[in-house]
């Protein structure tokens, strides 16, 4: 697999990331413990919500594929890849009926033209 796929592979575990994590502090059980979220309790109740671990644990995979991307890469040409995150963040949360306004779509366009520019250097 080529490093290019690999850093997208990176990119989309971390999108999946945090649409589970926003799964799991929408669930009421855990908004019932936001209330008071530094007690030690809550915190293990939060942390144990199976979307909030698979959150976790999907950003944990995601940073161990981004090794393989850096140990090929220069940071500075594979850190700007980070950006396209935002695009796919966007994407799916237009599927999933969030709003995105023209304003936050402009600027999600500019940062996929940096990351355009990056990549082409």
């Amino acid at each position: 697999m080529n490093t290019f796929a690999i850093a997208l592979l990176s990119v989309a575990l971390s999108v999946a990331a945090q649409f589970s994590l926003k799964a799991g502090m929408s669930d009421q059980g855990v908004r019932d413990a936001m209330v008071h979220p530094y007690s030690l309790g809550n915190m293990a109740m939060v942390i144990a919500n199976k979307y909030v671990l698979g959150g976790f644990l999907l950003y944990g995979l995601g940073a161990v594929i981004w090794l393989g991307v850096l140990s090929k890469w220069d940071v500075s040409k594979a850190y700007p890849l980070v950006g396209l995150g935002f695009a796919f963040t966007v994407v799916v949360g237009l599927m999933l009926g969030e709003q995105v306004s023209p304003l936050r779509a402009g600027g999600v366009a500019l940062i996929c033209t940096g990351v355009f520019l990056v990549a082409r250097s």
